[in-house]
């Protein structure tokens, strides 16, 4: 085990194992490193930590110190002549009318050696505008041509997955990626659906292709015939991440298909048989499942904590229930145009009317409903005689005389 620090320059590209030195750095640290290329201003992405031998090439590199604050404020000023560079060469490039898309400019840390990056379908020859660029900047010039896939991980953006470049992000190396990772992925082969904006096949198909590979095996292709738990049939449609696919079976209608598991199928090896030859039983009869109750407990102790809990519960319910309750009322008469508040009081009141009539003695019904007030009825009273028996008539004068 060897203890290496892992650095990124322009906090792009690949990852560098530099040897620490005796220096402790943090991850997120800015360091000086020494190059082949002389020093140069680094981002630390991981501190101290150790890795097998096997995964470095010697000689390893040591970390010449902790970048400090002097270090940031010389590092600023190539980052600015990184942008004068990029305007110049353009210009230098129209007037010797070459066949070059310029892409970045890089400056070292020391200002002795500029690099530029470039983009080109074929070879060209730029030793004449070698000789304008080191007469204007006054250093050493070196011009690097550089692939699609490279441009594309030195300037950056956002794939169709709506997420930055995985070259940009995290790939250290360019693997090949072939038409046949799309196709055991089941995508379509448009160009343009499996392409990345670098013009070339994503480099995401490569990331899943060992768990498609896998997931291959196990499933049965699309067209094949097996044989379900309900009889035998042909695959038309697979979907590798559900392990599942659909089945036509035979002897039902064009238009009815199962779905099945690819637990729940076997592929018949060597395709349908010829008619007349028996049908191959290779379906294994999967054990059903049976659920398992656990004995219950002689003496069941009540949880007080569960029955605080249910208790609350249970008062929450009891307003949301007559709330409920209460809307369903009022939707109902609403529904069967119900009159509105008061007149359906109203009625109420009228019907109740009648019984209350019956309830009362016939002596109250026999009452006239015009009565005087209650001021006048002592005076009548006591104006007229008692009557304790039925009063005689007075005979006629006639019968007075005689």
């Amino acid at each position: 085990m060897t203890e290496v620090v892992s650095v990124k320059f322009k906090n792009r590209g690949k990852t560098y194992y530099f040897d620490p030195d005796g220096n402790q750095v943090a991850t997120g640290d800015d360091v000086i490193v020494e190059t082949s290329k002389g020093l140069e201003f680094a981002s630390c992405v991981m501190g101290n930590h150790f890795i097998p031998d096997d995964k470095i090439i010697p000689p390893i590199r040591p970390v010449v110190r902790v970048a400090t604050e002097s270090d940031k404020r010389v590092a600023e000023i190539p980052k600015q002549r990184e942008e004068e560079a990029l305007g110049i060469c353009r210009k230098k490039i129209e007037e010797h009318g070459l066949d070059m898309k310029l892409v970045d400019a890089e400056c070292s840390f020391e200002g002795g050696k500029t690099t530029f990056f470039f983009t080109s379908d074929g070879r060209v020859d730029f030793r004449e505008l070698v000789k304008d660029l080191a007469s204007v900047f006054r250093n050493r010039i070196e011009p690097r041509q550089i692939g699609v896939r490279d441009e594309a991980k030195i300037l950056g953006g956002i794939g169709i997955c709506g997420r930055p470049f995985c070259c940009n992000q995290f790939l250290d190396d360019f693997q090949p990626v072939s038409t046949k990772m799309a196709k055991i992925q089941s995508m379509s082969l448009n160009p343009a659906k499996i392409s990345g904006s670098c013009g070339r096949l994503m480099c995401c198909l490569r990331h899943e292709e060992e768990a498609y590979e896998d997931l291959v095996k196990t499933v049965p292709k699309n067209g094949a015939f097996v044989e379900t738990p309900a009889g035998y049939g042909n695959v038309t449609q697979v979907n590798l991440l559900r392990r599942t696919v659909k089945v036509k079976r035979d002897g039902e209608g064009e238009d009815i298909f199962k779905t099945y598991s690819a637990d729940d199928v076997a592929a018949i090896p060597g395709g349908r048989p010829k008619p007349g030859e028996p049908l191959p039983q290779l379906l294994k009869p999967r054990p059903l499942v049976t659920e398992i109750t656990p004995p219950q407990e002689a003496e069941e102790r009540p949880d007080p904590l569960a029955e605080a809990v249910a208790a609350s519960e249970e008062r929450r319910r009891v307003p949301v229930q007559r709330e409920q309750q209460q809307r369903g009322r009022r939707s109902g008469q609403r529904r069967e145009g119900a009159k509105p508040r008061g007149e359906g009081q109203r009625e109420k009141s009228r019907r109740a009317e009648p019984k209350q009539a019956q309830s009362r003695p016939k002596q109250a019904q026999q009452r006239p409903r015009e009565q005087p007030p209650r001021e006048q009825q002592p005076q009548q009273r006591s104006q007229a005689p008692h009557r304790s028996h039925p009063r005689r008539k007075k005979p006629p004068q006639s019968q007075q005389q005689q």
